[in-house]
């Protein structure tokens, strides 16, 4: 595939998911959140400082040095170019990143508490444990991607991580796959919230994540 279609393509996908993150009501009262996709081992694509109404030409194209190739980036999405460049080096296998302020996950980052896995959406979409805190540092800058990177070389099999006292930071295969996430991530925070209130919420049982692959593997035979 060519590199413009590939760019295309790429785009189209962000434009679709930015797009799903505001019809299932996930983002703040703000809307603010950057997305970005893998293009090859050293450049990604980036929204430009916003994300309603987002239009694929409006994407840039971005070196994992930080250098801007092609576009235009608002100063506040190029402040966050390190963070999404240190997820796509610590892992080969991701192709695209959403960070947002989505509010009950943002709770949880506040209170500097890990979100537990405890709702069968996390399961199905990629994040079979505990969604761990990533300590604050200011935004964009060494100590925030120092942590963020050395968070992902802890948790070697997480997809996403809570920002201390600023959101939430989630990575998957594709836009669409790390949509679905942060959407199943939001509810399950939002349902923490609102189990606390009738006695707190309950792990799974021993085996949960092994019955949900199996009922997975059962459905697409």
């Amino acid at each position: 595939m060519s590199d413009t279609y590939v760019r295309k393509e790429r785009a189209d996908q962000l434009v679709e998911a930015a797009k799903k993150l505001f019809a299932a009501g996930v983002m703040s009262h703000s809307g603010h959140a950057n997305l970005s996709a893998r293009l090859d081992g050293e450049r990604l694509l980036l929204t430009p400082g916003f994300v309603r109404g987002l239009r694929p030409e409006q994407l840039a194209t971005v070196g994992f040095d930080g250098q801007v190739l092609e576009g235009e980036l608002q100063s506040v999405s190029a402040e966050i170019i390190a963070m999404h460049s240190a997820v796509y080096k610590a892992r080969p296998h991701v192709g695209a990143i959403i960070h947002t302020h989505s509010p009950s996950a943002t709770a949880f980052a506040v209170a500097h508490r890990p979100l537990p896995c405890r709702t069968e959406p996390m399961l199905r979409f990629g994040q079979a444990e505990d969604v761990p805190v990533v300590p604050w540092g200011p935004r964009g800058s060494d100590v925030s991607v120092r942590g963020i990177a050395d968070v992902l070389e802890r948790c070697p099999t997480t997809a996403a991580v809570l920002l201390a006292n600023h959101g939430l930071l989630v990575f998957g295969p594709d836009s669409a796959a790390t949509a679905h996430l942060v959407v199943a991530i939001e509810e399950s925070a939002e349902a923490e919230i609102a189990a606390a209130a009738i006695g707190g919420a309950v792990d799974f049982p021993p085996g949960a994540q092994e019955a949900v692959r199996a009922a997975i593997a059962r459905a697409r035979s």
